[in-house]
């Protein structure tokens, strides 16, 4: 089993970046993804979260409006779309996936990929 998340990276204010989270070893269509992210001496944050037919998503209020997740199960994939990053959306983000219908518990994630860096500079 393995998430592999990808795409971070340094960003000016307002700048966008789109992050990837591939998929394998386990039946993909069955699970609902979330995004994490982790700041230093900051909780973990759930950012959000889409549902394994796309038909559902949830974003935390401090991103709602500027980020976008979607997913393609026939290549295993879910993307977040970063819009107008702030600062404080500097943070470790990882892809996650559960059973669970759009669950915003960290706990309730079962598989967990390494995590990407995206760095946002003021």
């Amino acid at each position: 089993v393995q998430l592999q998340a990808s795409g971070g990276g340094l960003v000016q204010l307002g700048g966008s970046l789109r992050l990837s989270c591939v998929a394998s070893g386990f039946t993909f269509d069955d699970y609902d993804i979330g995004w994490f992210r982790a700041a230093p001496e900051k909780a973990r944050e759930e950012v959000s979260c889409i549902s394994r037919n796309s038909s559902n998503t949830y974003y935390a209020d401090s991103v709602r409006g500027r980020f976008t997740i979607s997913r393609d199960n026939a290549r295993k994939m879910v993307y977040l779309q970063m819009n107008n990053l702030k600062p404080e959306d500097t943070a470790v983000y990882y892809c996650a996936a559960t059973r669970r219908i759009l669950s915003t518990t960290s706990t309730d994630y079962n598989y967990w990929g390494q995590g990407t860096l995206v760095t946002v500079s003021s």
